[in-house]
């Protein structure tokens, strides 16, 4: 899969998105400091979100209760009419991002914003509370982009029916493993559910919102080819995602330990001897050693062989397929033994 410039995958590098979502808090201004923050910090993308309070949320839509504690809106729409940036505001966060070298990844969360999105993105982000919005769905698959689906809050059958779809369409998509909680306690993280949507043989990956700067790279060693982490300017400002974000510092980090975290993974692939095991290998393997001499003709049993470093005779594996057998010849004691010692033997 590939995402603008960026090949995705578990044998590419992973792909590392600040997530700026509303941390702009509505400002053009401040949403390019966080362009700038992102790029410095070491992130692949940036992630904007598209949305039209009124046209989002139903007269009848509530808080959830993480928002209440962290904004002071009359209602949700009144709170999310503050985040809004108009058309020419996306176009000139999205330049910037490009300039700086990052890839634009926006979510739309209505229909009617995808188009607004593929003007702006090289890649639609569907968000958590969406994975079974077939009419999203539907019109983001229509634009031919690739998609990056957040799974928090969905079970199993529903990520299934999800990826049977996605699938039945055509669609590019990657999934992300996600927990719908800001902030995401340790003990409800489950990393390991990673490995579960490598099943559906898709790129996989981490929507972080957790506060703990190793939670990105303990994901990679999970198998997360994308991770996806909020930034933020001021992880004490008021408003609903800035508590679950990392900082400038915290996210350059943040990075940091992902690349060691995929370095040290390396690539999946079948298990071979690494070039630099070959030394240890051959100075600390164990050869068959006759401990005493052997006459040709003898039988060798277990008693007349041991077994030494290095490991450049007849290997110690092949044990109990000399015992038993007579030497082709005289055998010193305290030689190694090789194939050619043994009557019959074919290594």
């Amino acid at each position: 899969m590939k995402i603008g410039r960026r090949e995705i995958g578990s044998a590419q590098r992973v792909m590392v998105i600040a997530e700026i979502g509303v941390n702009h808090d509505g400002s053009v201004t401040r949403a390019l400091e966080l362009v700038s923050a992102a790029s410095r910090a070491g992130a692949d993308a940036v992630k904007l979100q598209v949305f039209r309070a009124e046209q989002l949320m139903h007269t009848g839509a509530g808080f959830a209760e993480y928002q209440t504690q962290r904004v002071h809106d009359a209602t949700p729409v009144d709170m999310l009419r503050r985040y809004e940036l108009d058309d020419a505001a996306l176009r000139r966060i999205s330049d910037a991002i490009v300039n700086a070298g990052m890839e634009p990844i926006a979510t739309a969360f209505s229909p009617g914003d995808v188009g607004r999105v593929a003007a702006i993105a090289s890649c639609i982000k569907i968000a958590s509370p969406d994975l079974v919005n077939r009419p999203l769905l539907a019109r983001a698959i229509a634009t031919g982009l690739p998609l990056i689906l957040s799974t928090g809050a969905s079970d199993a059958d529903e990520i299934e029916a999800t990826c049977d779809y996605l699938a039945l369409c055509r669609a590019k998509f990657a999934l992300l493993h996600c927990v719908s909680s800001y902030p995401v306690s340790l003990d409800a993280a489950r990393l390991c559910w990673i490995r579960r949507l490598a099943q559906h043989r898709v790129p996989v990956g981490y929507s972080d919102h957790t506060t703990e700067l190793i939670a990105g790279a303990l994901s990679v060693t999970a198998g997360a080819c994308v991770v996806e982490k909020h930034l933020t300017y001021d992880t004490r400002a008021q408003g609903p995602d800035h508590a679950a974000s990392a900082d400038e510092a915290g996210f350059a980090e943040y990075v940091r330990l992902i690349r060691i975290a995929e370095t040290m993974r390396g690539v999946d692939a079948p298990r071979v001897v690494l070039p630099c095991e070959t030394d240890v290998r051959t100075v600390s393997r164990q050869s068959l050693v006759a401990v005493r001499n052997i006459a040709i003709g003898e039988e060798i049993t277990e008693s007349s062989i041991t077994t030494q470093r290095p490991g450049t005779g007849l290997p110690a594996l092949f044990v109990d397929r000399v015992i038993g057998r007579r030497a082709a010849r005289a055998i010193v004691g305290g030689a190694m033994l090789s194939a050619s010692d043994i009557e019959g033997f074919d290594a």
